[in-house]
Order: structure tokens, then C-alpha cells, then sequence
């Protein structure tokens, strides 16, 4: 893991990554529910971004928190009192959020958002959990935490949370949000959706072997997400991140990342960035 030790400072912005789900294979299921998982994570430059601020209250305080968010649902609200309940400190923050990331979309960015204030308020309030017990509290918020927290592009398997650092080419992205939000749920319950994958490589992934499990089924629910793939499909493949819906593609140069954003951009809500395998958190 990338500067264990890093120190944050109060009054700054703090930056909470997208991330992409370059393969994403369903190969079990546990007796609790939860899908047994091979999975790709890699970061874009995408980001929300947190500011934080002393608050002599002990309170808890989001400002401009998310419209239609209940602060009892808000995981970043749940990551500072998680911290708070974990280690007994009695401190209080003020949280601003910036939020460029779209909800819904699976980028991660409610995560990113639970993440970010783990490891920038582990560090403000001198809490000195190591990066390991972070990605373990993170775990208790969402599947996707503690990847964030990891703070590399990841090999992961288990339900999500078993990471293996990796090295991936980093280029340019495109990014089209269709107008729907998946219900994540809907897509795990589904009678049709495939549980059974075979397991693969890291060098089989390497090779090539990138399908989504997801795809068939979130594209038989949401017609929105499969013209997406279609339209950006021209350009270069097309694929799902997550469960959508997201959907994104990689490009070799700016100049063919740019030609296709002003192609779709009328028709479809874009996002152009470039992958990355360091979070910016820790850069």
C-alpha cells in the first residue's frame, strides 16, 4: 500500500476518485447472499472531493449534504461516526462536499466519499489506525470501501474486499451515465443472472477475458444502457462498471477520446478522464 503514513492537513480538499470495474465475474454465492466476486478495480482522475473542519462540538456536520440523501443513509456521516464509535473520540468536523461523481452510476462514489473521510479523519484526528484496520471498518460500510482505502488499482475476489495490488495500463476514458439508476439489488436477486463463472487468471484477464456478468441482465432491465453500449461501441468496446449504469471505454490517445465525446455528448450525459492506478488521495 502506497504512503502508510501520509499526513492531512484541515481547511484542504481532499479528492475521492471514481473507480472502473474493468471485468467484473460472478463465480459463487455464500449462504448469507452475498455473490462471490473476480474483479478489476481501477481509479480515474473523476473525483468528488471533501473538505473538513474543526468543530469544537463533537458533532458530526455535513455541509450542502446530497438532496434526497437522509443523513442516517449518508456513509460519509457513518464513516466519521464509525471512527468516532471504533476508537472513542469525542472530537467533532465539519464535512464539505463537492459532488461531481453521479449516484447511481456505479463508480463507487458514495464509497470514495466513505473512504476519503476514514483516511483524511483517521489522520486529522490522530487516531493512528493502520491503512488494514481502516479497509476492515470499511468493509462494515460497503463492499466497495475498502478498495478506496487500499489506494492501488486491485485484483479482487471474496465479496469484493480481497485485494491484490496491480498494475494496469493507465489511458484515456470515456464515460457515458445513461438517464436511469440500477437498483443493484434487483440485478444480484435476478433468476437469470449467472453465479456459476469459471475463475480465472490475473494473466487471463491480462489476455483479455473482461466480460461483465452483469451486462445481459442489466441490458434486458434498462433499454437506456444498452444503446449506450451501442453508440459507444463505435468508438472503441464498450463496457459495464459494476452494475451500472455507468458504462465506459479506453482510448490510446486524446484525440480519439475527444473526437468520440463530441459525437455523444448531445445524446448521453459524459465524463472524459484518464485511468489511473494510484489513487489521488495518497499521490
Amino acid at each position: 500500500m502506497t504512503n502508510e503514513n501520509k499526513i492531512f492537513e484541515w481547511d484542504k480538499k481532499y479528492p475521492a476518485p471514481a473507480k472502473l470495474n474493468l471485468m467484473l465475474r460472478i463465480v459463487g454465492q455464500r449462504e448469507d447472499g452475498y455473490h462471490l466476486l473476480q474483479t478489476v478495480f481501477q481509479f480515474v482522475e473523476l473525483c468528488d472531493w471533501l473538505t473538513f473542519l474543526p468543530n469544537d462540538s463533537g458533532k458530526i456536520v455535513l455541509e450542502n449534504a446530497i438532496s434526497g440523501v437522509e443523513n442516517s443513509d449518508n456513509l460519509i456521516i457513518k464513516a466519521a461516526n464509525l471512527l468516532k464509535s471504533e476508537t472513542g473520540f469525542n472530537g467533532g468536523v465539519r464535512i464539505r462536499l463537492e459532488k461531481n461523481l453521479p449516484m447511481g452510476g456505479g463508480l463507487g462514489g458514495g464509497s470514495s466519499d466513505a473512504a476519503t473521510t476514514l483516511v483524511i479523519l483517521n489522520s486529522l484526528w490522530n487516531l493512528q489506525l493502520s491503512r488494514a484496520k481502516l479497509m476492515e471498518l470499511g468493509l462494515l460500510l460497503g463492499a466497495d470501501v475498502p478498495v478506496f482505502v487500499f489506494g492501488h488499482a486491485a485484483w479482487a475476489e471474496g465479496i469484493g474486499e480481497k485485494l491484490t495490488k496491480i498494475n494496469l495500463k493507465e489511458q484515456w476514458v470515456l464515460i457515458l451515465k445513461p438517464d436511469c439508476h440500477v437498483n443493484t439489488k434487483e440485478i444480484f436477486s435476478a433468476n437469470d443472472l449467472t453465479r456459476n463463472s469459471k475463475s480465472i487468471t490475473i494473466d487471463e484477464f491480462n489476455a483479455g477475458q473482461v466480460k461483465n456478468d452483469c451486462l445481459d441482465v442489466v441490458c434486458k432491465h434498462y433499454e437506456a444502457i444498452e444503446e449506450a453500449l451501442y453508440n459507444l461501441n463505435v468508438f472503441s468496446e464498450a463496457r459495464l462498471t459494476g452494475t451500472g449504469a455507468c458504462i465506459f471505454a479506453v482510448f490510446d490517445s486524446e484525440h480519439l477520446v475527444i473526437e468520440a465525446e463530441l459525437k455523444l455528448k448531445d445524446k448521453w450525459q459524459t465524463y472524459l478522464t484518464k485511468s489511473c492506478n494510484k489513487s489521488p488521495i495518497f499521490v
